[in-house]
């Protein structure tokens, strides 16, 4: 396990490496610079901003300072805020997005597990067909339509729910329910589909000539099998969650990440694109290594063992 464990931290780091290098190279082919906005900057206070930032240095020496920058945790300031550093906007932003994240992930996993358990239980019966159905539509809605027709019916028509701002539990729900939607219906469809598969095991009809009761062979024997497909595109949920509620953000007014990401886009804002695209990217390959190790332990069988001869 320890040798498995190195492999994939050095498997990491060039991962990251990789994402780092095609972002730096791909920002600096766009046309133009941050500075390009700033008409009323003279060409003497422009070139002296671009010296400051060091964009006036050949491409190579900036990619050398930003892969040392990534190396000591210090992405810089922001140009576009220069009383805030990138690292600043991280620690306010994404706390919020992660709170966001993690109860949307909750959210999805519980219901898409029950919502998929229940049409396995019922395949081919009008509770399967509904339910089907309900995944069919959340899989085909965008969370960024899906949001404000939300906040149109919700918030706007009814006035149940706010529609925007961050400020208590209420202010959670529709985007929760607009960014858990898609992975909902995305995990209710493999869940039933490997339910379906797992029930038609020897061993569950085993269970079931011994006397258990339905509910004993799903959840002891039926269910823990049935979850590790869902277990594996956990890890890929997680980064469309974070990085599509970088839109949802935007539009219910939820001060994460998505505002400064957004917003760092249509500024040019090198550091803050390139933080903000470091720090998820660490993050998200993390929490694929960590879905690897929960295989283990869902299902015993799965090892690792050294080759042998």
């Amino acid at each position: 396990m320890g040798k498995y464990i190195v492999k994939r931290f050095v498997a990491m780091i060039a991962t990251l490496w990789i994402i780092t290098t095609l972002t730096f190279f791909l920002m600096h082919m766009i046309p133009g610079s941050p500075f390009n906005q700033e008409r009323n900057t003279s060409d003497v206070v422009q070139k002296n901003l671009e010296a400051h930032y060091h964009l006036d240095q050949p491409l190579y020496a900036q990619y050398f300072l930003y892969l040392k920058s990534i190396a000591t945790f210090d992405f810089g300031p922001s140009i576009k805020q220069p009383d805030s550093t990138v690292n600043d906007l991280l620690s306010r932003g994404f706390p919020v997005s992660l709170e966001l994240g993690t109860v949307t992930l909750i959210v999805a996993i519980i219901s898409g597990i029950i919502l998929g358990i229940i049409a396995a239980l019922f395949h081919n019966g009008i509770v399967d067909y509904v339910a089907m159905t309900l995944a069919v539509l959340g899989i085909s809605i965008p969370n960024f339509v899906m949001a404000p027709l939300l906040i149109q019916q919700l918030a706007v028509n009814w006035e149940i729910l706010p529609g925007a701002m961050w400020t208590s539990w209420k202010h959670m729900i529709l985007p929760t329910v607009a960014l858990a939607t898609g992975p909902m219906a995305i995990i209710a469809r493999l869940t039933r589909s490997s339910m379906l598969e797992v029930l038609t095991q020897d061993y569950i009809r085993t269970a079931t000539a011994k006397g258990l009761t339905p509910f004993k062979i799903v959840v002891k024997h039926a269910l823990r099998n049935a979850l590790l497909p869902v277990v594996t595109i956990i890890g890929a949920l997680a980064a469309g969650i974070l990085t599509g509620s970088f839109v949802i953000e935007k539009i219910f007014a939820i001060p994460g990440m998505g505002k400064y990401f957004v917003q760092s886009i249509n500024d040019r804002d090198y550091p803050v694109i390139m933080g903000t695209t470091v720090f998820y990217s660490a993050f998200l390959i993390f929490m694929l290594f960590v879905v690897d190790l929960a295989y283990g332990f869902l299902d015993p069988r799965i090892k690792l063992h050294k080759k042998e001869g």
